[in-house]
């Protein structure tokens, strides 16, 4: 039986190039029904998960980071939601949906000694799968989670986010709505910036490469930054953030593909001093209490009181998925669906 993957093939110089550092491959001599286990599972995948932080990972082994750099010549791993084909694993049985790390493949096979990070799902709210990997996943607890402990917002203050129209922005911004904020949201497309103020109520949103962040922000200053591309407009942030306020730092997409002497120098820093901001990164790890998440933004969903935009791509490709998601082409949560 087929299994397509997508292999990693080399490094990318700058963005990655489909067909090129990306490539669909399938291997026709798989066999779901023999395949050795080895104390594991076989999984079918439902959807797979595509982020800006899987660039990071296709670097030189040699530089170290956070996560592991990403092995040449195999398929490229990320989060999957998958349905259990076969279990020699007492913890999973077969049917049930699961979440974890996985290559991105058709099918899937984890040995016992990959299970550690990998908990079976039980989709009660009925959302799609791909849904699964979005708001009630990983860019859905990254937004819980680091707006209520690092942005500790409060009725009434200001909150600017940057590609508010992504998967982590979307989902703070209507936090930051449900819980008296007032919202601003900047997107680099006319559509986006229509999404995020029409449908998802920003009280602000702007198109930075219209108009000028500098600007923006100067008439509306604000307590909390959720800054998810890094560069000049971090360096914005810095000077119209009130005394005090507090950064988020999620991201800096629009930094991942350039060089070391490309990358955009900050300026601006001292403002930390004199502002006295408080400033943080995260890891979306395993020490994160995310049961308030989990027990309430799957109904949130469902119920329509949390809504979701996904850009979702039917099937593997050679990395066009990725590329879009990166230069900011696609629109929403960026998700592949294998169903």
């Amino acid at each position: 039986m087929p299994n397509t993957s997508l292999m990693y093939l080399q490094v990318p110089k700058g963005a990655p190039v489909p067909g090129q550092d990306l490539k669909k491959v399938t291997d026709d001599s798989f066999d779901p029904e023999t395949a050795a286990l080895h104390g594991g599972i076989l999984l079918q995948t439902l959807a797979l998960d595509l982020s800006p932080y899987m660039r990071g990972r296709m670097r030189d082994p040699s530089i170290k980071s956070y996560s592991p750099a990403m092995p040449l010549n195999q398929p490229v791993q990320t989060l999957g939601f998958a349905k259990v084909l076969r279990s020699e694993s007492e913890g999973f049985k077969v049917g049930q949906t699961v979440r974890g790390y996985m290559n991105m493949s058709t099918y899937v096979v984890l040995p016992a000694q990959y299970l550690a990070g990998v908990k079976v799902i039980e989709n009660k709210a009925g959302l799609p799968s791909t849904t699964m990997l979005g708001g009630a996943g990983m860019p859905g607890y990254t937004a819980w989670w680091s707006y209520k402990n690092i942005g500790l917002p409060k009725k009434g203050e200001a909150i600017f986010i940057s590609a508010a129209a992504g998967a982590v922005g979307q989902i703070v911004g209507q936090l930051a709505k449900q819980d008296g904020l007032k919202v601003i949201g900047s997107a680099g497309s006319d559509d986006k910036v229509k999404f995020i103020k029409e449908e998802l109520a920003f009280d602000v949103a702007f198109n930075y490469k219209k108009e000028s962040t500098a600007e923006i922000l100067k008439e509306h200053p604000f307590d909390i930054y959720y800054d998810n591309v890094g560069g000049e407009t971090l360096d914005e942030a810095f000077m119209h953030i009130n005394n005090h306020g507090r950064i988020i730092a999620c991201g800096a997409v629009s930094q991942y593909n350039k060089t070391a002497d490309e990358r955009y120098g900050i300026k601006n820093s001292m403002q930390i001093v004199a502002k006295q901001l408080t400033m943080r990164g995260f890891i979306m790890d395993a020490d994160k209490d995310l049961t308030d998440f989990y027990e309430q933004m799957p109904e949130l969903i469902a119920s329509g009181k949390i809504k979701v935009r996904e850009a979702v791509y039917k099937g593997l490709d050679d990395g066009e998925a990725f590329r879009d998601l990166l230069d900011g082409t696609a629109e929403g949560k960026v998700v592949i669906s294998m169903e």
